[in-house]
């Protein structure tokens, strides 16, 4: 599986902190009129996320939030409804699918973490999408947008694409963006990592750096798995098993911080 990065605000070539102020209504609660310019901001935004609406309305409401149009019914309040039910389904369809080895209870942290409120508006900030929405000219004055505005802007363009181009269309929107968040997540950089957590705890109360003992592995080269265990002096921890020999790591240091808080290890390698 080829590896994908997390997003950044490098990664966009144009985007960067200091975004452009957003695009206020000619009044306080109309909505925007498809003049040259916002009609090249459109162009813009579908450039940038990488989707071409062929209903352009569509886009339009996703990007307008409530303080920017003329009644709510008109702002992306709808959308962003249908986007996080359709952004949860997606999301805990691939994880099914790409970790069949996980647990309930693995799988429900990953799409936590990576379908929140503070996720979503990172991928927003990341996209630029401060630059397109359509608020009323109270908030366009601050040139500060709420993060869980971000995060709503982001789920309702899920939905806007859904509608416009269907579930394949989305899901694609979906593993572009969210896919690096979830690699990550799986692989214990987001949220718990219990390797530097374990790093602290071996040096505080053993005066020692944990080791990583790679035990075994099988399966084809393409799609092996490993079996780690974590040993800090003379004693080793519950091995557990990965998909990788990170996801191996990280999961045999949990197992070992269970064990040295009296707890059982959460990963069972046999």
């Amino acid at each position: 599986m080829q590896k994908t990065r997390p997003l950044s605000l490098d990664g966009f070539p144009g985007v960067n902190s200091q975004f452009p102020t957003p695009i206020a209504s000619e009044h306080e609660n109309s909505a925007l009129d498809l003049d040259s310019e916002n009609t090249s901001r459109l162009d813009r935004c579908q450039r940038r996320i990488g989707y071409r609406f062929q209903d352009q309305q569509l886009l339009i409401e996703a990007l307008t939030h409530a303080s920017g149009a003329e009644h709510r019914l008109a702002s992306n309040e709808r959308l962003e409804f249908l986007g996080d039910a359709i952004m949860g389904a997606v999301v805990c369809e691939i994880l099914y699918v790409r970790y069949p080895q996980y647990l309930e209870g693995d799988l429900t942290k990953i799409k936590s973490a990576v379908v929140s409120r503070q996720a979503c508006a990172k991928i927003s900030e990341a996209l630029g999408l401060q630059e397109f929405l359509i608020v009323g000219r109270g908030m366009a004055a601050t040139r500060t947008i709420p993060p869980s505005l971000l995060a709503d802007v982001f789920e309702s363009l899920i939905a806007a694409i859904h509608l416009d181009g269907g579930n394949d269309a989305a899901r694609r929107f979906i593993e572009q963006y969210i896919g690096p968040e979830i690699e990550m997540a799986a692989t214990g950089d987001l949220g718990g990592n219990y390797k530097s957590l374990l790093q602290q705890v071996a040096q505080r109360d053993f005066c020692s750096s944990p080791t990583y003992m790679l035990l075994d592995e099988k399966g084809p080269d393409h799609r092996k798995c490993f079996k780690v265990a974590a040993q800090i002096g003379g004693t080793r921890y519950q091995a557990a098993w990965g998909r990788n020999k990170k996801e191996a790591e990280q999961r045999a240091a949990c197992n070992a911080l269970a064990e040295i808080n009296g707890e059982t290890p959460q990963y069972i390698s046999d």
